[in-house]
């Protein structure tokens, strides 16, 4: 089964500079702008903002 365009893969790296990144998927059509989420960093041991990078 073909992967869809509508849901690619997208990287989330941390803002807290550590380097730590998460993987998901997002839908296109409903959210076409950088996703930013707020999520743990375990090499800063806190919840910290993730952005999206292409």
């Amino acid at each position: 089964m073909a992967r869809n365009e509508v849901r690619p893969i997208i990287k989330l790296k941390s803002t807290a500079g550590t380097g730590y990144t998460y993987v998901t998927r997002k839908n296109r059509r409903n959210t076409p702008d950088r996703l930013t989420l707020s999520k743990y960093d375990p090499r800063v041991r806190r919840h910290v903002e993730f952005r999206e990078e292409r």
